[in-house]
């Protein structure tokens, strides 16, 4: 899974947040990455980051890092409400991109994004890093190959206790807040990776009183008769632990699934633990997957495929449109 990828790939990051701080620590796991440059609104911001976390360069507006021609990826780690204007600027800068999830706020913003990638022939991958797991990938593999018969039902939960004060980003509109777009996208994908797009969606919520979701229950319902029963919070640390079942076992995987070093399989009356260890967080190998598909002239990865990203947006819409959540798209992309 670290296999040295050729030639060496120089990467920018847009944003100096948390997240951003995560994957620039993983992002030196990675055989070939260059630290190469950071983007920010802020010049002192940039460089400050761009010191703490050995980059190369640093760049006080998103268009200079876009324009930056000794950068070859940039990786979007902004709130979510700027994801759709961030890439764009980065793909109008001839860059390719790493997106962090949810890719935007809508399919119609995110199915822009993909066309706007295909339209310049640059690379656009969601930044999912759950799929590049390796004990994800190993988990789909097992199923594939039938480890567990025909898979019936999915189930996932993601809870966080907070609590989060008014003006936190989980609970501002303006930034795309609620537990759907920033929790709910992984039980989502697990769900969508292992039983594809439902054939029916229903979802109650809590909302606050900024009108973002608080509580949410999701059911998916699935052509082959399967179900999902999916749930994501922001008001109550849930187990964040999920569990596929088939026809001849099931497969556990342990709280905090989203980013698992081993799961359980359990079938003819025996549980076998499958350990899989890495060190870092586990960003690394959306990076390496990232690298992967450059070295090989690849637009997007068939491990975070665009068609996965906009079909489960899809369903994101649906679930908002149910639980009566919306966002001014108009003020968050400006």
């Amino acid at each position: 899974m670290t296999k040295d990828v050729s030639p060496t790939v120089r990467w920018g990051i847009l944003g100096t947040g948390a997240i951003a701080a995560t994957f620039a620590a993983d992002l030196q796991l990675v055989p070939g990455a260059e630290l190469a440059a950071v983007g920010s609104r802020r010049a002192d911001t940039a460089e400050a980051f761009a010191r703490r976390h050995g980059f190369a360069r640093s760049h006080g507006s998103w268009a200079e890092l876009a324009l930056d021609d000794h950068v070859d990826v940039v990786y979007v780690a902004t709130p979510h409400a700027l994801h759709h204007s961030a890439a764009l600027a980065c793909l109008g800068g001839g860059r390719a991109v790493l997106c962090e999830k949810p890719m935007t706020l809508d399919l119609a913003s995110s199915a822009h994004l993909v066309q706007e990638a295909r339209t310049r022939g640059l690379f656009l991958m969601e930044a999912m890093w759950m799929r590049c797991n390796p004990a994800i990938r190993r988990v789909a593999e097992l199923i594939s190959d039938g480890a567990i018969g025909e898979v019936t039902a999915v189930h996932a939960d993601f809870g966080l206790a907070g609590p989060f004060e008014v003006g936190h980003r989980l609970r501002d509109p303006r930034l795309g807040g609620g537990a759907a777009l920033d929790l709910g996208v992984y039980p989502l994908n697990l769900a969508h990776l292992i039983l594809g797009t439902p054939e029916s969606v229903q979802a109650w919520a809590r909302l606050t009183p900024e009108g973002v979701d608080e509580n949410t229950g999701i059911l998916l319902g699935y052509a082959s008769g399967a179900v999902a029963a999916l749930t994501c919070g922001i008001g109550g640390a849930t187990r964040n632990a999920a569990s596929i079942t088939g026809t001849r076992g099931r497969i556990d995987l342990p709280p905090e699934f989203y980013m698992p070093q081993s799961f359980v399989l359990h079938r003819d009356g025996r549980a076998e633990t499958c350990d899989v260890p890495f060190p870092g967080h586990g960003y690394q190998y959306e990076a390496i997957e990232v690298q992967r598909c450059l070295a090989a002239g690849e637009l997007e990865s068939p491990l975070v495929p665009q068609a996965a990203t906009l079909e489960i947006m899809n369903t994101l819409d649906a679930i908002r449109a149910q639980i009566g959540v919306t966002y001014d798209l108009d003020a968050t992309l400006s």
